[in-house]
């Protein structure tokens, strides 16, 4: 597999689709840190690091509206691919439907939302949007 931000994404994708209450991803560092992420924005509602064999797993227990049963996430979309990678500066920093979403960067300071990074003057790689 060349693309595993891009598995990630997509497992969170299906299990939001098949309306699962929790999916388990594969672990890296880059994974953990966007899955903290969407924990602090309250897009999904925990999560869990297992750690058995060489990689260890991911546990994320996703959010859905408990009168509409609609989920938190909207949409997951993968910006920077292996193929064709996206880095934008701070005076550059993308806006995602106006401010109401969030762009995840990986930067020299560690992965961070975009206001985050807009704030620390900091630019870096687009790694996906989530709304």
């Amino acid at each position: 597999m060349t693309d595993t931000i891009a598995d990630y994404l997509t497992r969170l994708r299906n299990a939001i689709q098949a309306k699962h209450r929790v999916v388990e991803v594969p672990a890296s560092n880059l994974k953990k840190e966007i899955t903290k992420i969407l924990f602090e924005k309250g897009y999904i509602l925990n999560y869990k690091f297992v750690e058995d064999g060489p990689q260890g797993t991911i546990k994320i227990a996703l959010k859905y509206n408990p009168a509409t049963k609609v989920n938190a996430i909207k949409k997951l979309i993968r910006i920077s691919k292996p193929g064709m990678r996206k880095y934008t500066g701070y005076k550059d920093m993308p806006r995602v439907i106006n401010g109401l979403g969030i762009a995840i960067l990986s930067t020299s300071k560690g992965v961070m939302t975009n206001k985050e990074a807009a704030d620390q003057k900091i630019g870096g790689e687009v790694l996906c949007y989530v709304y």
